[in-house]
């Protein structure tokens, strides 16, 4: 009778303390190996205001937390889950956790894990070499960066292509040549139309008169006329013309010197001669340029003896 009063007190003992502590957890196991994962729960059984904890683990930190899971609601109770791992071989101890349940602090149980290495079994499972660190194949990603750097490149090789090709297919204009008695005629004509006269430029149209003369005479008749003086040009003339033959005649050669030492008067001396005077000059010079070509004289054939 006495033992059977003994477990009732301890049977309401043990339900009063129950009722006073809500808290609890739950595992689905104790016992690992290297890697595996474990849940640990936390299970309240009141659903008011409650504060789960910030797990603390084993003091050699040898326990990880792979996961926080969300906390259920099961009728009048809270379950908060956790996976938990661990890599290295050994016992841990789980500590208590804090719980607060409408303010006032509950203490779970604490645990011991187990962890347990891997077997392997040497003689069937078969080993392999290390391989070597393999290179991840190229995709279109890892060089899309460098087309902001290609496309100004390709458009300035683009323009210098275009323009080396550009100067290829253009054909060079054919050089015309003109005649020096043409191209003599053809300044005097233009000296004309600049009406140097009527501003009263005689000094720059006497100049560009006798360089028209003095050109003529160095390209067609070969005598240097630019660079010389009137004396000088005109005893050149004289001996050029009784060695080679030029076929210039006195009065040519006379009026030659006349125009050249009527442009070093007005150049040199400031003479001014009246517009009557230039136009002759104008005119003598154009007659000048006419006679001053040379006569080019055909090579006579010989002819053979028939030796009759």
């Amino acid at each position: 009778m006495k033992r059977f009063l003994v477990y009732i007190v301890f049977f309401i003992g043990f339900v009063s303390w129950s009722q006073e502590n809500p808290v609890s957890i739950k595992v689905d196991t104790t016992t690992i190996r290297i890697g595996e994962q474990i849940q640990y729960k936390i299970l309240v059984n009141k659903t008011g205001n409650v504060v789960f904890p910030k797990l603390q683990l084993d003091s050699l930190g040898k326990v990880e937390v792979v996961e926080v899971l969300t906390t259920d609601t099961l009728k009048n109770r809270l379950e908060k889950k956790y996976l938990l791992t661990s890599f290295d071989s050994g016992q841990y101890v789980i500590p208590q956790q804090n719980v607060l349940v409408n303010s006032k602090k509950y203490l779970t149980d604490s645990i011991l894990l187990n962890v347990a290495t891997v077997k392997v079994d040497t003689t069937k499972q078969q080993m392999f070499p290390i391989k070597s660190i393999q290179r991840e194949p190229k995709t279109f990603d890892d060089y899309k960066h460098l087309f902001w750097w290609l496309i100004p490149i390709f458009i300035i090789v683009a323009v210098i292509l275009y323009f080396i090709f550009r100067k290829k297919v253009k054909k060079e204009a054919p050089v015309v040549y003109i005649e020096p008695i043409q191209e003599a005629l053809q300044r005097l004509k233009e000296l004309d139309e600049k009406e140097l006269l009527k501003q009263n430029k005689v000094k720059v149209y006497y100049s560009e008169l006798t360089n028209i003369v003095r050109t003529y005479i160095e390209k067609d008749i070969n005598i240097p006329a630019l660079e010389s003086t009137t004396d000088e040009l005109i005893d050149t003339i004289l001996d050029f013309n009784e060695s080679s033959n030029l076929g210039i005649s006195k009065e040519t050669i006379k009026e030659l010197k006349e125009v050249l030492q009527s442009a070093d008067l007005v150049k040199f001396a400031k003479s001014k001669p009246i517009v009557e005077e230039i136009r002759g000059h104008r005119n003598i010079s154009e007659r000048i340029l006419q006679s001053l070509k040379p006569i080019k004289e055909e090579p006579v054939k010989e002819e053979e003896n028939d030796g009759k």
